[in-house]
């Protein structure tokens, strides 16, 4: 069976409309001997079955689930569902009870017998569909003559599903032709990250990905299973925790409890966001293993499993690389290589080259001793560039003999912050880059360790009023967290530090180094020490 549009003008169409009985059915040209028409599968021989309610809910999602399937396969005819519905409940209006035959299993056993000869057409575009309604229609029988009616039984339902379905179709995918890793290149990747083409990667680092949180009030939050790699999950964590909290398509009624659908989107635009500014918002590359060798290990390289069987993805569009993400985001959340997977892939956004000249020493690395991230891991991840400093801008240094060394910092307003314990002992200097950043989210550096600090009140940042009394919320990865931690940030009152007390949390030195002398109230939690 065909379905076809015929063309009328304005005044045939109201002129037909005319005509119809101002009643509830709806009458139709009779078929003869057309089982759709008689509500029974005629020359089948097979029983009539009861039928379900022939609703108006029904009818819609039955129409718009079939153009769903036959347009996601880019080879669907016009639908001929809507045709044979609609044919369907003219005959079921006029003949009332008497009908007992499951229109859709009619359609069904119709639509398989003449699906050899159906020539498929182009889908209808948004506005055809949404218009499609109040137009003629017309069927060919089996003896080629065609009937025509005109119809508008649930045309406003119809045209709202229709009208909706782009929405789910528009998702393409990206599909790209990636180059597999090659020696050089694996070769250059260590020693960026280990100093060494015959250091690998620890099993700390092997089995962690960005998996989430069951625990209910935690499920933001992405657990670490062990020490290590925890510079690019609390880097990532705060990235995450800015699309949750302030994206545009937050649920500010519970920010910190979101659905696995809505955690997994979020994962996919902080990684996004993380490789895209890597590369200078002109290109990003993906990595995903492929589970097979992609060279043959050669010289002074050491084979770990991992980056031989690495295939390359470069993307010119933030929209495309989003896209390929979702797509492909159970290798970074479920891995187990999802968080080597970033690494890798934010090192290539940035290019070999350049993340090597934003080293303030050559040797340097991005993975240290005890598998640890280094600042430059955290700060490649954080602001898209492999510096070795938190201050602002540069700083030069008189090395003497009028030589000048030049020490490169944070170079523009980051989205997410930074504070560092290593600040309170005058180790460091963290600019107000890093802490003041766009969003009230802090990458917290303390004993050797990163976590989370946030706030859910983006005017913290922006009115000094909102800076008198706050809370911030604290996450840790690794510390096997089972609950909701809230501290209150008073600075209208001052804390007088005591030299002599060790039982100060670290967590609360670093809260001062950006509020001095700031109150901190752990609203009944054991403080972290």
């Amino acid at each position: 069976m065909i379905c076809l549009f015929d063309s009328f003008s304005r005044e045939d169409l109201l002129k037909k409309r005319g005509q119809r009985r101002p009643s509830a059915t709806y009458p139709s040209v009779p078929v003869k001997d057309d089982p759709l028409t008689n509500g029974r599968l005629g020359k089948t021989g097979e029983p009539p079955t009861n039928s379900p309610p022939n609703s108006a809910l029904q009818l819609g999602k039955e129409f718009s689930a079939k153009l769903l399937v036959t347009s996601s396969n880019n080879s669907a005819p016009r639908s001929p569902s809507l045709t044979s519905i609609t044919k369907q409940q003219h005959s079921s209006a006029e003949e009332g009870a008497e009908s007992t035959a499951d229109p859709y299993r009619d359609f069904r056993m119709k639509l398989s017998l003449g699906t050899e000869q159906e020539k498929p057409q182009k889908p209808k575009k948004r506005e055809d569909l949404s218009t499609s309604s109040r137009k003629s229609y017309t069927s060919t029988r089996e003896d080629g003559e065609d009937d025509l009616w005109l119809d508008d039984v649930e045309e406003d339902l119809l045209s709202v599903d229709a009208a909706r379905t782009p929405s789910f179709l528009g998702r393409s995918k990206v599909h790209l032709e990636g180059k597999p890793i090659d020696l050089q290149q694996a070769t250059d990747m260590k020693k960026l990250l280990f100093g060494s083409a015959l250091c690998c990667f620890s099993p700390e680092w092997k089995s962690q990905s960005f998996t989430f949180s069951n625990t209910k009030k935690l499920k933001y939050g992405i657990v670490q299973k062990k020490g290590g790699p925890c510079g690019v999950l609390a880097a990532v964590q705060a990235c995450v925790l800015k699309h949750l909290l302030f994206g545009m398509e937050s649920d500010t009624s519970r920010p910190l409890q979101p659905s696995d659908t809505d955690r997994t989107s979020c994962l996919c635009k902080a990684l996004a966001d993380v490789l895209w500014r890597a590369g200078n918002g002109n290109e990003a590359v993906v990595t995903l293993s492929s589970g097979r060798q992609q060279f043959s290990p050669a010289g002074r390289y050491k084979a770990d499993g991992i980056l031989e069987s690495l295939i390359l993805y470069s993307f010119t569009t933030y929209e495309d690389l989003v896209t390929f993400l979702q797509q492909n985001i159970s290798q970074f959340e479920l891995g187990p290589l999802g968080c080597i997977l970033l690494t890798v892939s934010v090192v290539f956004s940035r290019t070999l080259e350049l993340v090597q000249k934003d080293f303030d020493v050559p040797t340097n690395c991005l993975i240290g001793a005890h598998a640890y991230c280094t600042q430059e891991l955290v700060n490649l991840i954080l602001g898209g560039r492999a510096v070795s400093n938190v201050f602002n801008d540069v700083m030069e240094l008189d090395s003497g003999n009028g030589n000048i060394t030049v020490l490169k910092g944070i170079s523009c307003r980051s989205d997410i912050g930074f504070l560092s314990l290593f600040e309170h002992y005058n180790v460091c200097q963290v600019g107000s880059y890093l802490k003041t950043p766009k969003y009230p989210i802090w990458v917290v550096c303390s004993e050797s360790h990163f976590s989370v600090l946030f706030c859910l009140k983006k005017e913290l940042m922006s009115d000094w009023k909102a800076e008198r009394r706050f809370d911030l919320y604290y996450y840790d990865g690794l510390a096997n967290q089972q609950e909701e931690i809230r501290l209150t940030v008073d600075t209208s009152g001052t804390f007088v530090e005591d030299e002599d007390n060790d039982l100060v949390p670290p967590l609360e030195f670093c809260i001062r180094t950006k509020w001095k002398g700031a109150v901190v109230d752990w609203n009944g939690t054991d403080p972290i020490l």
